[in-house]
């Protein structure tokens, strides 16, 4: 589903364009703090404000009114959440609360300072917020410019991967903060297995993707052309997936379907060997998301339904566990609800979230997936308390992971400009570097 350039909701005169960079402007935020936020880049909320890009799906005007604190009306998006059953019976006295919330947003937006210190979190200039050190350290990696890394031992750069791997699964990022960057500075440093290093950029790739850090960009194309040299279709599979999660970010939505179907439709990946079968599904999934982006949500179900009945020939296990967390029906349970929030229905994520145990999923990064989109789906119902709620269960999940994650602090800013303080928020601002 998409929205109009022009909407009676829109406010005043004032195209969708110009709200968004008058907000952003009054919250004192640059083009690239606020693509941080949204975890885009600042070029995309460029074309946001320009009118560009004007025909945004209705969950990326959600998040981009829960990131600014103002009502989704004043963006051209409905008051009613598609899937609340219950709005009919309220109906008058959701309208005044819902004007009520958008007078306290508008205020709380105006009156609150921009944040001290708060850059993009791959920033090369330094600031303590989480993970600033972790993206910078790999920065430096990646073009040559840091000093002092110690180069890891040929014969030791496999079990450095394995380590971490190991440390992104348990989202330890301040170990990762002093492994990784070596492991990428030891890889370009010398004439490493093509294999090693694709995996090393692809693991670099995704993590400076959470962090939301424009380097990225270098990482998954190194990923791409050592998993070519390498010859290993699984590797060029997983470098391609990758890769179009940025094109997703950017807005290119043809162009990262491409990249992943092109590659799950791959002479390489044929045949019924359950690896095959589990990547191919990735890829699929994948895909699935894509559409939610572009609100396309019965291709995004009837993908994600592709997708689980590869999860069910492979095995049902869970499969590729490096391969981001690995393939299997939790993996596909789990990209329900972002994918149903993505695409504009975030009661059918909380249904989909309910249906799983996340203390069972198979690793701690899962696991505080899990709580950050059940966040993100509650925020978009604007349900402020389950928002919280969420956001503390992930932080005591993977705490170091959390804090460092572009898409928390955007939740946690948007409950600290919308309405009323809840017990706790400013006290995980504080932990987030919201200060």
């Amino acid at each position: 589903m998409t929205g109009s350039p022009r909407s009676a909701g829109l406010a005043g005169e004032m195209s969708r364009g110009q709200v968004i960079r008058t907000e952003r402007t009054r919250l004192g935020w640059s083009q690239k703090e606020f693509g941080a936020r949204m975890s885009c880049a600042a070029s995309t909320v460029s074309r946001w404000e320009t009118g560009a890009a004007d025909r945004l799906d209705l969950a990326t005007l959600r998040r981009i009114a829960v990131v600014l604190g103002i009502a989704p009306e004043r963006l051209g998006v409905a008051a009613t959440v598609a899937g609340d059953q219950t709005a009919g019976a309220r109906d008058d006295e959701e309208v005044r609360r819902r004007r009520l919330l958008t007078l306290a947003a508008t205020a709380a937006a105006a009156a609150v300072p921009p944040a001290h210190g708060l850059r993009g979190s791959g920033s090369r200039d330094g600031g303590d917020r989480p993970g600033t050190g972790l993206a910078a350290r790999i920065g430096d990696a990646l073009l040559g410019t840091g000093a002092g890394l110690i180069t890891v031992a040929p014969d030791r750069m496999r079990p450095a991967l394995a380590a971490a791997i190991a440390d992104y699964d348990a989202s330890r990022f301040g170990r990762l903060e002093h492994g990784l960057p070596r492991l990428v500075h030891s890889v370009q440093m010398a004439v490493s297995a093509a294999d090693l290093a694709a995996e090393t950029y692809i693991l670099t790739t995704r993590v400076l993707t959470k962090l939301g850090d424009e380097l990225a960009w270098v990482a998954a194309d190194r990923a791409v052309l050592s998993a070519r040299l390498s010859g290993r279709p699984l590797l060029v599979a997983e470098a391609a997936r990758v890769q179009a999660v940025l094109a997703r970010r950017a807005g290119r939505f043809t162009q990262a379907t491409d990249l992943v179907m092109a590659a799950a439709d791959g002479e390489v990946l044929r045949g019924h060997a359950s690896a095959l079968v589990a990547e191919r599904g990735l890829l699929v999934m994948s895909a699935a998301y894509t559409a939610a982006h572009a609100g396309d949500r019965a291709g995004m179900r009837e993908l994600t339904a592709q997708a689980d009945a590869l999860a069910r020939e492979a095995g049902g296990g869970v499969l590729l566990r490096d391969h981001g967390g690995g393939f299997g029906p939790g993996a596909v349970a789990l990209h329900r609800i972002s994918a149903e929030y993505t695409a504009g229905d975030p009661s059918a994520a909380v249904a989909a979230a309910r249906r799983i145990a996340p203390a069972r999923l198979p690793t701690v990064e899962r696991q505080a997936r899990y709580w950050v989109d059940v966040a993100r789906a509650y925020a978009m119902w604007g349900r402020r308390e389950e928002t919280l709620s969420a956001l503390l269960r992930a932080e005591r999940a993977a705490p170091e992971e959390t804090r460092a994650r572009p898409a928390a602090q955007a939740l946690v800013w948007g409950l600290l400009a919308q309405g009323r303080t809840l017990p706790g928020l400013r006290e995980l601002a504080f932990r987030c570097g919201l200060r």
